[in-house]
């Protein structure tokens, strides 16, 4: 039976300072029925007009704090006009601890002394709506993969011991499977990798942002412990690259980009951090070559908002 689908993906970048705090948030917005009267709700509330007027079936959600209950999550589908029947929290690597002082500063227990940087465990981490059902016993998470396993890789300097724990996700590398209505597998694989900058002459961030986003072609090759997905899938995430300009190294994103198993469904800037930043196409839906592509877009980003929400047409 043919389906046509809508994926979609948006860095909603609505996370807060403490754990707890955007669940308690969005269930102040479900109960003001979409009218905050407090500006520190305001983000929350463009956020469901955001979600709403994409009409996505299958939405993939970055900068969305992460709690175990899924309670942020559940209370932003309440307010939805149309909510999805399956949710997804994505647990993140951002402020898990790791008792090191990876940023040399003399202290063991900040944001960027964590397995990626975070206030606390969760903070702006993935999360997955869904209209199809979920295939939890297909999905894989690979969050946990250590960075110094990569094949290939360069590692910077890191302080004793770091590269025994350190894992390569600083959010996270996620596999979820969903079910299509003929019965196969699709296969959303997300990440959303760290910034190429605010570090020193070490590139830290700048080689982990290469190597998160490598990480997918080296497991399309069969490279990685972990078996490659089978088709059809799509990769969906924030690599923070551009192949063109910005920070960074480009040359992992461009190489999927490139790959002949992917298909770059769409194209142009996808955020705009102004000053001597501006525009920079940093999030991506690269369906599997096997899939059909009827249209594709990039929706207005809420005002103030950073970063466009973005969506591919597939039929099934």
């Amino acid at each position: 039976m043919a389906q046509d689908l809508r994926l979609g993906f948006w860095n909603a970048d609505v996370q807060r300072k403490g754990p707890g705090l955007l669940a308690r948030d969005l269930m102040k917005l479900v109960n003001q029925d979409g009218r905050p009267d407090q500006d520190s709700l305001a983000d929350l509330a463009q956020a469901v007009q955001a979600i709403d007027s994409l009409k996505a079936d299958v939405l993939v959600l970055s900068g969305f704090d992460y709690d175990a209950g899924g309670l942020a999550l559940r209370a932003l589908n309440a307010q939805l006009a149309q909510p999805y029947p399956h949710l997804v929290p994505l647990r993140p690597n951002t402020g898990v601890p790791t008792g090191l002082d990876l940023d040399g500063n003399g202290r063991n227990d900040e944001a960027r002394d964590a397995m990626g940087f975070g206030l606390f465990p969760g903070q702006g981490g993935m999360a997955l709506l869904s209209r199809l059902p979920v295939l939890p016993d297909q999905g894989q998470d690979h969050s946990a993969f250590l960075w110094r396993d990569l094949p290939g890789v360069d590692l910077p300097p890191l302080p004793d011991g770091a590269a025994a724990l350190l894992r390569l996700s600083t959010n996270g590398h996620h596999d979820t499977a969903l079910a299509l209505p003929d019965g196969r597998a699709f296969h959303i694989l997300t990440w959303h990798a760290t910034t190429p900058a605010f570090d020193g002459p070490e590139d830290r961030n700048g080689k982990r942002n290469h190597d998160e986003t490598r990480f997918w072609t080296l497991l399309l090759d069969g490279a990685l412990p972990a078996p490659p997905p089978a088709a059809p899938f799509a990769l969906v995430g924030q690599a923070n690259a551009d192949p063109d300009k910005g920070d960074g190294n480009p040359a992992a994103i461009q190489a999927l980009l490139d790959d002949p198993r992917l298909q770059s469904a769409l194209s142009g800037d996808t955020s705009d951090y102004g000053g001597t930043i501006g525009p920079l196409r940093t999030a991506y839906i690269l369906p599997s070559a096997d899939l059909a592509v009827s249209a594709s877009g990039l929706a207005a980003a809420p005002a103030g908002a950073r970063h466009r929400p973005i969506w591919v047409d597939l039929h099934f």
